[in-house]
C-alpha cells in the first residue's frame, strides 16, 4: 500500500462507518438582499454555519453572521449577481467547524479550504472550530528558545523566539512583502502555514510560484483570499490558516503562521460590523472588527499539553504611514514584538528597510546570551544616535568631538547601514549574525 492510498482509504471506512441522516431536510428562502446582506426565513441557525442557495442552474454559497426578528442574516462567500427573492436556502456542514489535516500539506487553497492550485479535491477527515480551541493562559508555554528567521537584522537585534507573536508594520509599498518573502525562506520550522488575506492576486500567484516547489512544498500550506472576495471569506481564509496552524501545533509540531496582512482583516471585520448596524468606534472601526483581530492574534503561541507552537508573524498595514492606526495600536499592544518598516530608509535604498530603533522584541532578553543583548544595545544606540542628528551632520552644523558617541556612530555609519542590509535571496543563520555582530562593533572605528 503507498502513503498516498493511505488518507482515500481513511475517508472510504469514514464514509463506510457513516450514519445517513433520514430526517426531513428543513429549507429557508431569501427575503430581502441589502448591501450584501441577505435576510432568510424559515431557518434557525447557528452563527457561522454555511449555507447553499439556489441560483438558477447552480448554487450559491452564504453564512450566518446574526439574526434579528426571527430572520438569519447572512453574508454571500460569493457575487449577488443574478440573486432573486424567494430563493431556497439549505444548511451544510457542521457549523463553526472547518477542515483541517496533513492532507493540506503541499496544498494552495482558498477560505473555503478548496484548492487552488489545479491539484485535486482535498480529502480531510479532520475538523477544527473556527474560533480555536481556548487555553488558560497558565497552559501556555513560554518562550525560551530562539527563532531563526535568516534574517541579518532581525537575528541580531531583534531575535524572535519559538512562539512569539510578531509585528512587521509599514505603509503601503516599504517592502512588507519582500521581508516576509525572506523570512520565509530562511525560517526553521516543520511547517510553514501562509494566510495571504486581502491581498493582490498577483502576489498570491507570485508567492506559490517561489515557495510551492522542492523540498519546501512538502511542509507548506498557502490560504488564499485575495481582496475582491467577500469581507466574510477573507475571515474564514484567516480563521482556516490559523485552525490549520493549531492543529499541527496539537501533534507538538514546530509551525511558523504568516499572516499578510492583520489590516485587511480587520477591513473585513468592519465591513460585516458596520453592516449589522455597530458604530464605528475608533476611526471607522466598531469594536468587533479591533477584537477580531485581538482574538487572531491570541490563538498563535506555544502548547505546554503537546510541546508544539505556533510562531505567528503579521503584517500590519499603516494607513497613510501613520504609526498611531487603530489597527496598528492594537496590535502593538497586543503582540509579543513588531518590527517598523521606515519609507525614508527605503528611499536610501537600504533593503529591508528596518527602522531598528523602533522595532522591538519582548522576549529577546530572556532568550539571548547577556553578552549578545549588550552588543544589540549598543548597535542600536550608534543608529539611533546617528538618525536624531543626521540633518545636523549633513549640514556640517556639527562639531566633532563634541558627543563621543555620535562620533562613533558617524565614523561607522557605512558599516552598520552594511549590517542592515542584506540580498532577499540570502541566508544568514543566528549564530553567523552573532558573530559578525560582535566583529563589528570590536572595532573603535
Amino acid at each position: 500500500m503507498t502513503p498516498a492510498m493511505t488518507p482515500a482509504l481513511s475517508l472510504l471506512d469514514r464514509m463506510a462507518n457513516a450514519r445517513p441522516d433520514l430526517a426531513p431536510r428543513r429549507y429557508g428562502v431569501v427575503t430581502a438582499c441589502d448591501g450584501g446582506l441577505l435576510e432568510v426565513s424559515g431557518l434557525a441557525l447557528p452563527i457561522g454555519a454555511q449555507c447553499r442557495i439556489a441560483h438558477g442552474r447552480g448554487t450559491l454559497s452564504a453564512e450566518a453572521i446574526g439574526f434579528r426578528n426571527g430572520h438569519a442574516l447572512m453574508m454571500l462567500l460569493g457575487d449577488p449577481v443574478l440573486l432573486r427573492p424567494g430563493a431556497r436556502v439549505r444548511p451544510e456542514g457542521r457549523p463553526g467547524m472547518l477542515p483541517v489535516g496533513p492532507a493540506f500539506l503541499g496544498r494552495a487553497v482558498d477560505g473555503e479550504g478548496h484548492p487552488i492550485d489545479g491539484g485535486p479535491p482535498i480529502a480531510s477527515i479532520h475538523d477544527w472550530p473556527a474560533g480555536g480551541v481556548r487555553a488558560g493562559a497558565l497552559d501556555r508555554a513560554p518562550v525560551r528558545h530562539t527563532f531563526d528567521v535568516g534574517v541579518r537584522a532581525l537575528n541580531a537585534l531583534t531575535t524572535f523566539g519559538v512562539g512569539q507573536r510578531i509585528g512587521i508594520m509599514a505603509g503601503s509599498g516599504v517592502g512588507k512583502s519582500v521581508l516576509l518573502d525572506m523570512i520565509a525562506h530562511g525560517a526553521e520550522a516543520e511547517v510553514v502555514v501562509v494566510g495571504l488575506i486581502g491581498e493582490r492576486a498577483r502576489e498570491v500567484s507570485d508567492f506559490v510560484e517561489r515557495h510551492m516547489q522542492g523540498a519546501k512544498r512538502a511542509r507548506s500550506v498557502i490560504v488564499a483570499v485575495p481582496a475582491d472576495h467577500a469581507p466574510n471569506l477573507r475571515i474564514r481564509g484567516a480563521m482556516l490558516a490559523t485552525a490549520l496552524a493549531e492543529q499541527f501545533r496539537a501533534q507538538g509540531r514546530r509551525v511558523l503562521l504568516i499572516m499578510d496582512s492583520l489590516t485587511r482583516v480587520a477591513h473585513a471585520a468592519r465591513e460585516i460590523g458596520l453592516l449589522l448596524g455597530e458604530p464605528g468606534a475608533a476611526r471607522g472601526y466598531p469594536p468587533s472588527a479591533l477584537a477580531t483581530v485581538t482574538k487572531l492574534v491570541e490563538r498563535a503561541g506555544n502548547s505546554a499539553a503537546s510541546g508544539g507552537s505556533i510562531t505567528g508573524l503579521y503584517t500590519v498595514l499603516a494607513d497613510g504611514d501613520n504609526q498611531d492606526d487603530p489597527v496598528v495600536d492594537t496590535a502593538r499592544a497586543i503582540l509579543d514584538g513588531h518590527v517598523v518598516l521606515s519609507r525614508d530608509l527605503a528611499q536610501r535604498g537600504q533593503y529591508p528597510a528596518i527602522d531598528i530603533a523602533a522595532s522591538l522584541s519582548r522576549v529577546m532578553n530572556d532568550i539571548v546570551d547577556p553578552a549578545h543583548a549588550v552588543l544589540a544595545r549598543k548597535f542600536r544606540a550608534l543608529v539611533a544616535n546617528y538618525e536624531a542628528n543626521r540633518d545636523l551632520v549633513l549640514m556640517g552644523a556639527y562639531r566633532q568631538g563634541t558627543d563621543a558617541v555620535l562620533d562613533r556612530a558617524i565614523a561607522m555609519h557605512d558599516r552598520l547601514v552594511s549590517f542592515l542590509t542584506q540580498a532577499q535571496a540570502e541566508i544568514v543563520p543566528l549564530p553567523e549574525c552573532v558573530a559578525q555582530l560582535a566583529q563589528l562593533l570590536s572595532h573603535e572605528g
